[in-house]
C-alpha cells in the first residue's frame, strides 16, 4: 500500500509541475505579446511549446532513472 500511494504522489507532483509549468509559459507568452503589441501571437504559442518540450525532458528523465 505505501509504495502505491509513493507512486501516487511521484505522478501527482509531475502533473501538478507539468500544469505550473504551462501555465507560466502561457502567461509569459500572454503579457509579452501584449507588452510588444505584434499582429502575431508569437510568444504566447512559443513559450508553451517550449515549456511542454523542457517538462516532457524531465519527465523523461525521471522514469528513466533505475529504482
Amino acid at each position: 500500500m505505501a509504495k502505491d500511494q509513493g507512486n501516487m504522489m511521484r505522478y501527482a507532483g509531475l502533473a501538478t509541475q507539468w500544469m505550473v509549468m504551462m501555465g507560466l509559459g502561457t502567461w509569459a507568452g500572454f503579457k509579452l505579446d501584449k507588452y510588444l503589441n505584434w499582429g502575431v501571437p508569437l510568444f504566447i504559442i512559443l513559450f508553451p511549446l517550449v515549456s511542454l518540450v523542457v517538462s516532457l525532458y524531465q519527465i523523461i528523465k525521471e522514469f528513466s532513472k533505475k529504482k
